[in-house]
């Protein structure tokens, strides 16, 4: 639950906004790192010194289910020279952390990020004759800090966000989310930590799709450089009716070529599927299925999981050569940890080690698998081939519905458990499937068909027995059951 007050307007919990002329006694009691965002925010708009501000009525500290303790609301002038329309701009105030005494955020110094290290803003298209911020997009960024806060995923720039609702529930076609750089806003040092602000910009799902087919950071040069479809500083306009590519068709040859001379950076994504080791029943052997029907599925073990996160969190082009994280045993377990791992650029620090830890002597070699997905998921096959292993990279998906994983290697990649001799290892449920260059080549052929959803009638199958690999895209239901 949320109220709207201007922002110097008394409230149970934050003082009068701060400012050059902030008396002494409420700079005081006014939160160290609330304080230094706001001085940020006053350099901006130096003449809006209480903006609008959306609050949550019970604090997430005090068990309420918002994130976010403010979100603000300034009134942006634009710049009509530059193709920068007036609009709304929106910052939240949550992400990072505001008071330094560990009751959202553990403190752990100043040098490295505060809290999650980064907080939130948008910017929206003001309407003629809008007097007011529309508050919807308050809500949106409670939705992206509550998924930020209960899965401790953090956000880069570049980063894609599959919403697959009108962000405003109307009937816009804008239903998707990049984030990029604040244009405008700088990073901020808190006495807690440094805090950089990222900035959602609303998408059409075709610029979605192109975004994971290639990379979020390309599309947002490319609807930089369309006024109506965002301009310079990626403003969002909800009544946008075509996506860039009807507005300028030349720039799908762009995406087509980015695609084929860099292939993908969506390293994973979360998923509705599921696997089968169809070596042996599911009788001999509690550890020889993923899904075990009818009893309580193995668990990932908390390396396991942080490994997956870490692949799902970003690609690998940073490294020289794309290396599996390892499972790294002196890590702390579970996705409760006081201090969720993927704040620190662990990915960096720790692939390039590549350290292969006891715990792989437990892994198993499978002679026959299952692979199961529903229709969005098995959609992006293509996409892991075509931009993932076919450049000798590795993809991911995590199971929304179940405690699993499967993830696809080319033979480039370093670190993983499965090889050429034995392409299909399960390390507990988490599954790692090998493809050579010529069965991916193969395999594109046979799943040609599944670029084109309007044609496509599910339950479908596909098998190659020579392989001992079957792939099943079936409906949503099924991931929905008891059974899996």
């Amino acid at each position: 639950m949320a109220e709207l007050r201007p922002s110097g307007a008394p409230g149970p919990t934050a003082p009068p906004a701060p400012g050059p002329t902030a008396p002494p006694a409420f700079a005081s009691l006014f939160p160290p790192g609330l304080h230094a965002i706001y001085g940020e925010c006053r350099r901006l708009y130096p003449d809006q010194p209480n903006p609008l501000q959306v609050t949550a009525i019970v604090k997430y500290w005090l068990g309420g289910p918002d994130p976010l303790d403010y979100v603000s609301m300034y009134r942006n002038v634009g710049s009509p020279s530059a193709n920068i329309p007036e609009h709304w701009h929106y910052i939240s105030f949550g992400l990072s952390d505001l008071y330094g005494d560990n009751r959202v955020h553990e403190f752990t110094g100043t040098d490295g990020p505060s809290g999650f290290g980064f907080e939130l803003t948008f910017r929206l298209k003001r309407e003629t004759g809008e007097s007011a911020p529309p508050t919807w997009p308050a809500e949106l960024m409670q939705g992206l800090a509550r998924y930020v806060f209960q899965s401790e995923n953090t956000f880069c720039s570049g980063d894609h966000v599959s919403w697959h609702s009108p962000l405003d529930n109307s009937e816009s076609r804008i239903q998707h989310m990049l984030l990029t750089e604040d244009p405008q806003m700088q990073p901020v040092q808190t006495p807690f930590g440094v805090v950089t602000f990222l900035q959602i910009v609303g998408v059409c799902t075709e610029e979605l799709h192109s975004a994971q087919q290639w990379n979020g950071q390309g599309i947002l040069e490319l609807l930089r450089t369309v006024p109506v479809a965002g301009g310079p500083w990626l403003i969002t306009d909800m009544r946008r009716g075509e996506t860039i590519f009807e507005i300028d068709p030349h720039l799908q040859e762009r995406v087509d070529k980015g695609i084929e001379t860099d292939g993908s950076n969506l390293s994973g994504v979360s998923a509705k599927c599921a696997w089968d080791d169809l070596s042996r029943p599911p009788e001999d052997d509690e550890d020889s299925r993923s899904i075990c029907i009818g009893t309580q599925p193995r668990r990932l073990s908390g390396k396991d999981t942080e490994q997956i996160r870490e692949t799902l969190r970003r690609g690998l082009e940073i490294n020289s050569k794309p290396i599996l994280p390892p499972i790294n045993p002196q890590r702390q377990n579970g996705l409760t940890h006081d201090r969720a791992p993927s704040r620190k650029d662990s990915l960096e620090s720790d692939s390039s080690t590549a350290i292969i830890p006891h715990e792989l002597i437990r892994t198993r070699q499978l002679e026959s698998v299952h692979l199961k997905f529903n229709q969005e998921s098995g959609a992006l096959i293509p996409l892991c081939l075509r931009g993932r292993l076919l450049h000798g990279r590795h993809f991911t998906y995590k199971s929304i519905t179940g405690d699993m994983a499967i993830t696809f290697v080319s033979t480039g990649v370093e670190g993983a458990f499965a090889t050429e001799e034995h392409p299909y290892a399960a390390h507990g449920p988490w599954l790692q499937i090998l493809l050579t260059e010529e069965f991916v080549e193969q395999m594109l052929e046979d799943l040609e068909d599944l670029t084109s959803p309007e044609e496509f009638k599910l339950p479908k199958e596909y098998s190659w027995p020579e392989k001992k690999l079957k792939v099943s895209i079936l409906p949503d239901m099924v991931f929905d059951s008891p059974l899996h």
